[in-house]
């Protein structure tokens, strides 16, 4: 059993308005907890070896009025989200020690997890641990059944996804491509567009940062017209997508990037285009899906191992780097999945 008197954590420092900052965020050093389950409690105690940084999290960073989908952060306590961790010491029947899970813990070295249901034990120890913080983990399945159970592909269709190169984005478009569909992504640079259509197979992709007139890009892309949009941005971007759409056309709206800094969101003026073309817009909480989770495990670890999906993960190093790493999500400045390594596995 491992020994420890104490524990890096990351805080947050105060609720945030506008774009976050590495201030809004602190890294301290606290006293570790106990690393043996106390006798009775039905808890496990684990030791986190990868963090995941995800653009959801800006949401609980701001104080809300109306509670949301998920609880806002409190400053002063440590920051969660999903991370791949061992299992220290358990009173959980389904867990023991030594095991390797996937699933929400505290952004800290190490964490008491209360509810231990709401973990996965990790079944392809072989494939990268670190892939069970995207490919394999929550981005994944938020792409895995955006894409297939909500969009419902057939093949053929013309598929636009925004924020292409993100964790989620990058494996729709693989995804779209595997359903025999064509598929556009938009991504933030020239290298994001380049891996798009080298590493992940895109049919084609644009710098949207590059086009005056998103409407015509997207014109340009999809003379046809769009069958899917995969909507992870929001904004301008999903308003320059309505009159592209094909008649009966899916929007499957995964996320709004665009408007988790801003004070008061922007309006979509095209709205129309969901009457005249008899288009369907739905959205979606992964956590409702988590049931398929075994079955998405086993076909995405073959897709994997066939090598008919790739992934691109941007790894900053220990507890320390967290607040820019998140923080980085929101100027563009991660290419690929980001996560932060904390530990070593022993």
């Amino acid at each position: 059993m491992e020994a420890a008197t104490s524990n890096k954590t990351v805080i947050l420092k105060r609720y945030v308005t506008g774009v976050p900052s590495e201030d809004d965020i602190e890294v301290v050093t606290a006293e570790a907890p106990p690393l043996v389950v106390p006798a009775g409690s039905a808890a496990v105690v684990v030791k986190n070896l990868y963090l995941s940084c995800d653009p959801y999290m800006r949401i609980r960073m701001t104080r809300h009025e109306v509670p949301n989908f998920i609880p806002d952060f409190i400053p002063g306590e440590v920051l969660a989200n999903n991370g791949v961790s061992k299992v220290l010491s358990s009173g959980h029947p389904d867990f023991k020690a030594g095991d390797l899970v996937w699933g929400m813990t505290g952004w800290e070295e190490y964490t008491t997890i209360s509810n231990p249901e709401s973990l996965f034990k990790i079944n392809h120890p072989e494939i990268p641990l670190s892939y069970y913080t995207g490919v394999l983990g929550m981005p994944g399945l938020s792409a895995y059944v955006g894409f297939f159970e909500v969009s419902k592909p057939k093949k053929g269709e013309y598929v636009f996804v925004s924020a292409a190169s993100g964790a989620v984005g990058q494996i729709v478009g693989q995804l779209a491509k595997i359903a025999g569909c064509y598929v556009v992504g938009s991504a933030g640079s020239d290298e994001k567009v380049n891996l798009l259509k080298t590493k992940f197979s895109f049919d084609d992709a644009f710098n949207y940062k590059k086009e005056p007139d998103l409407e015509a890009a997207l014109k340009r892309c999809f003379p046809e017209g769009i069958d899917i949009n995969f909507e992870n941005v929001g904004g301008a971007t999903l308003d320059a997508v309505l009159p592209n759409m094909r008649p009966r056309g899916r929007i499957v709206v995964c996320g709004m990037m665009s408007q988790y800094n801003l004070e008061r969101p922007q309006g979509v003026r095209n709205l129309f285009y969901l009457v005249s073309k008899s288009l369907r817009m739905e959205g979606f909480l992964v956590f409702n899906y988590y049931g398929m989770y075994r079955r998405f495990e086993e076909e995405m670890a073959g897709y994997l191992r066939d090598g008919r999906v790739a992934c691109v993960e941007d790894i900053a190093d220990g507890l320390d780097s967290l607040p820019a790493a998140l923080v980085g999500l929101f100027s563009g400045r991660n290419v690929g999945k980001q996560l932060v390594a904390v530990a070593a596995l022993d």
